[in-house]
């Protein structure tokens, strides 16, 4: 049982092991994220390595089922935190009860093509998990070519294992061919984050989701892209083409 900051009683016992686990990881990568270190000793940041390769495995093995052994492997770096905490050697906060329960039960629908990963997609996927747990949709090849009018470098099932292994990812599926609304009927999610550049009309999708009874589903998308010279796909295919051409040359 939690107690909220308004004082109302939050019962835990009855979500599934698995939330109960993410809510535990989560509480861990904001304190990581957030920690300012009292001292500069080489053996500290090495303490605080082997924290982060705890959460990485913890992710790991709550993505693929395995919920004992994500919750052994997150108390051993939560331990180790508390410890650097508690002997002055570490600062951070835990979170409130409220704010976990919340990021960990609230689902966050994103999606792309994910051809060649580069920061800019990171980037997308880490503000998305900020607000819940990421469920991302990878386009069918079939999709990228009635898009892009271009046939895709990396194939589709390649490019879903690539997503399905980024931390902030909590489950990684492929988009259906012929109708892309059907992954939202099915992960019926509370939040869909659409990138800044995403080609999508934001009024048309609200119209297309009241439709089908996903009405209250939020619509967000990010204000701006990451700050990267290799931002998009794109961009890095031109790169590398002008690379090429200038040694070949």
């Amino acid at each position: 049982m939690y107690v909220t900051e308004t004082g109302y009683m939050m019962d835990i016992s009855s979500l599934p092991p698995e939330t109960k686990v993410e809510i535990y990881i989560r509480n861990v990568e904001q304190a990581l994220d957030k920690l300012i270190l009292r001292d500069s000793d080489p053996k500290i940041r090495e303490i605080l390595e082997i924290v982060r390769a705890y959460v990485r495995d913890s992710r790991h093995y709550l993505s693929r089922g395995d919920v004992f052994t994500a919750l052994a492997t997150i108390a051993y770096a939560e331990g180790l935190l508390d410890a650097l905490r508690l002997l002055g050697l570490a600062q951070f906060d835990w979170l409130k009860p409220s704010d976990l329960y919340e990021r960990a039960t609230t689902k966050v629908l994103t999606a792309g093509t994910f051809e060649i990963l580069h920061p800019g997609h990171i980037y997308y996927l880490q503000e998305a998990w900020k607000l819940g747990r990421v469920v991302t949709v990878v386009a069918r090849d079939s999709t990228v070519r009635k898009l892009k009018g271009r046939d895709v470098i990396i194939g589709e099932n390649q490019r879903l294992e690539v997503v399905r292994n980024i931390v902030y990812v909590h489950k990684a599926r492929l988009g259906y061919e012929d109708d892309m609304f059907r992954v939202v009927e099915e992960e019926k999610p509370n939040i869909i984050l659409l990138g800044p550049d995403q080609p999508v009309d934001e009024d048309k999708l609200r119209r297309e989701l009241e439709k089908r009874g996903l009405e209250n589903v939020q619509i967000r998308r990010l204000p701006s892209r990451l700050n990267s010279e290799l931002y998009s796909t794109s961009n890095i295919i031109r790169k590398i083409l002008e690379k090429f051409s200038t040694h070949r040359s």
